[in-house]
């Protein structure tokens, strides 16, 4: 029954579940979240295919769904699944407009448009989704080939007071060859955006 479990079920990208449960759970909603495996970023037109079966999975257990996803490189894929499960998600192109805002991420790209961004999630990972997943830990010399148009990594920190991570983000900028700039932007965009999740709010 949906009221064993909880009032919203929460669809969501695997590098966003954990920001989800905290901000529902420092506001108080009653929600669940589904986590998605986060390394379906690299292969995005898996997602929409992912985001419908799970949907159809949990809707019998929930008065309303919400997807915790942004439009992330699906090219309308995951928008048609949305319509046709009548279901809201995240607002922008990617999960930097969800943290930084649609407006802030234009003006750092107009500003250098070789900029890399990283999360606090894919600094926690990055040796498994960029380093392993781009095969630079067996052929280094592939750096220039994904990463020689770049010419600055941009953090967007959930938390740049955590010691760990900014020593992860100067690390993962050394393994790219490029100056690390952090902009701390906490998770109040992601806030902002999970409005819909309150109680008695539209999914």
């Amino acid at each position: 029954m949906a009221t064993e479990l909880a009032d919203v079920g929460v669809v969501a990208c695997g590098a966003l579940a954990r920001h989800v449960s905290d901000v529902a759970r420092d506001r108080r909603w009653t929600v669940r979240v589904y986590p998605l495996p986060p390394l379906l970023h690299n292969r995005p037109q898996r997602i929409a295919p992912e985001v419908d079966a799970e949907l159809t999975r949990v809707r019998p257990w929930h008065d309303r769904l919400f997807v915790a996803y942004a439009e992330c490189g699906t090219g309308g894929a995951l928008e048609e699944v949305l319509t046709r499960h009548g279901v809201q998600r995240l607002p922008g192109s990617h999960c930097y407009d969800v943290f930084a805002g649609v407006q802030r991420i234009a003006g750092l790209l107009t500003e250098e448009p070789g900029t890399y961004f990283l999360t606090d999630y894919l600094l926690r990972s990055f040796a498994r989704s960029v380093v392993v997943e781009l095969g630079l830990d067996r052929f280094p010399e592939l750096r220039e080939d994904y990463f020689g148009n770049y010419r600055r990594v941009v953090w967007l920190a959930q938390d740049a007071g955590d010691g760990d991570l900014v020593g992860s983000a100067r690390a993962a900028a050394a393994i790219l060859g490029l100056p690390l700039t952090i902009i701390d932007v906490g998770v109040g965009g992601l806030a902002a955006a999970l409005m819909p999740l309150r109680s008695g709010g539209g999914c």
